[in-house]
């Protein structure tokens, strides 16, 4: 019984070493060796100083900023640390009323714009962060943007031209804008 003990221990004790660390600390340091930017957050920077990250969304509520899709985290949006949708299904009325909130303030916030929004607009991602919208959610918001900044819409649609990311490797996804790069490349042409 002795001898079976003290090999359970012995086994779980190399295994507890092997898979809690060193796995951990390989994987960690092949993943900084060939994805250094990933593996350190695929951090955004500006000044020199992080800002955010290209993975996470941020919350932008000012007519001079492109916004983003509403996020269903809480207690404050884009908490990484609370990912999670909202669980809302399309037959929830809670869903339909903070669609129905959230196309009331786009129609507030730009009362001109008579185009169909864009649903990415109005409802959450699954995860709560997506730092993307659509092409079609940016041009949505294009005029705002351009009257809010006193620019040329052109001006601002080459930003967005020039900010939308194609599929992933030519064939998964669609074509996709991040929100916190377009708004850096918008602030930086008003240097």
């Amino acid at each position: 019984m002795k001898s079976l003990l003290r090999s359970a221990l012995s086994v779980f004790v190399l295994l507890s070493a092997i898979t809690g660390l060193a796995y951990p600390l390989a994987v960690t340091g092949i993943a900084g060796a060939v994805f250094p930017e990933q593996a350190a957050g695929s951090l955004i920077f500006k000044d020199g100083k992080p800002v955010g990250s290209r993975l996470i969304g941020q919350p932008f509520s000012d007519p001079g900023h492109f916004w983003g899709r509403p996020s269903a985290t809480a207690p404050q949006p884009y908490n990484a640390a609370a990912s999670s949708g909202s669980n809302q299904g399309p037959l929830n009325p809670a869903l339909e009323d903070a669609v129905k909130g959230r196309i009331a303030a786009l129609r507030a916030a730009d009362p001109g714009n008579g185009a169909p929004i864009p649903a990415d607009l109005v409802t959450a991602s699954g995860s709560g962060l997506d730092p993307h919208i659509s092409p079609a959610a940016a041009l949505w918001q294009l005029g705002r943007v351009a009257r809010a900044r006193g620019l040329r819409e052109a001006q601002v649609r080459a930003l967005v031209d020039a900010n939308t990311e194609g599929r992933q490797w030519g064939f998964l996804g669609e074509a996709r804008v991040n929100v916190l790069a377009l708004n850096l490349a918008l602030d930086a042409l008003q240097r």
